[in-house]
């Protein structure tokens, strides 16, 4: 469903200040794979979202989503294939319009963009039992501003919205990094029921190690603008903290140094 080849990615190049952020990135996801991306700050996890969903082009090498290669379309084109919450809660989301209109851009996403033809009965219908699956009674405030919405509201609401029209590839950036341990949790569980339910071939980067471990059949561990670790699903439900910890200092030489990736 995504395949990433030989993906590399410097910026200010041939300048004092360069910096590799990708280095030689080879990634593939199989239908249905849920992985999950860890590292400390620098490691290139964003920007390894970037450059997929669009925002970025790479120096070198070719991005294909569900077999088609699409390293050159720009990230509006490429939004049809995928869909992504950001680390932000204000981010997904457009603050001025309601939540019926919010809803009913998502649900266009495949289609020709309009809310003219958008909003009707049948589709309401779906909009509020759709609502109804987050258990925060958004369904009862269809016509009130997004921006008035709590930050947990927020994210929860843009979650749905990037995945109304299961996309090939569901990018999570850091999606309850901004939110407090409570809605935190109850993001990770929307996640969880949401990615399992259309059985979404997600990619998701955080920095929280006991997520990383909890959530998906897959990890793999970045660090410097490469991945250094991959783990599949044969052996990912028996790691632990100490045990990627542990690999970072086998591979690397030292040890990790990332308070936030050790919040659990």
């Amino acid at each position: 469903m995504l395949k990433v080849k030989n993906v590399n990615k410097i910026f200010n190049e041939a300048t004092a200040d360069e910096k590799i952020a990708l280095n030689d990135i080879d990634l593939l996801l199989a239908p249905g794979d849920f992985v999950t991306i860890i590292g400390s700050n620098g490691a290139g996890k964003s920007t390894l979202m970037s450059t997929i969903s669009g925002a970025l082009t790479p120096d070198i090498g070719d991005i294909s989503i569900n077999e088609k290669i699409v390293t050159k379309l720009p990230e509006y084109k490429r939004s049809k294939y995928i869909g992504r919450v950001f680390q932000d809660p204000m981010a997904g989301t457009a603050p001025n319009m309601t939540i019926e209109e919010n809803l009913a851009i998502a649900y266009s996403r495949k289609k020709n963009r309009g809310l003219r033809n958008a909003i009707n009965r049948r589709r309401k219908d779906f909009f509020i039992e759709s609502l109804q699956m987050l258990g925060l009674n958004l369904e009862s405030r269809l016509s009130a501003k997004v921006g008035l919405l709590s930050g947990g509201e927020r994210q929860a609401l843009s979650l749905l919205m990037a995945t109304f029209t299961k996309p090939d590839i569901l990018l999570l950036d850091e999606h309850t990094a901004a939110l407090d341990p409570s809605r935190a949790e109850i993001i990770t569980n929307l996640t969880k029921n949401l990615v399992a339910k259309d059985q979404l071939t997600t990619l998701m980067v955080t920095h929280n190690m006991q997520q990383a471990l909890d959530l998906g059949n897959r990890l793999i561990m970045m660090d410097k603008g490469q991945i250094i670790l991959e783990v599949g699903p044969d052996k990912k439900p028996y790691l632990t903290i100490d045990d990627l910890m542990s690999e970072f200092q086998r591979i690397r030489g030292e040890k990790m140094v990332s308070d936030r990736a050790l919040l659990s």
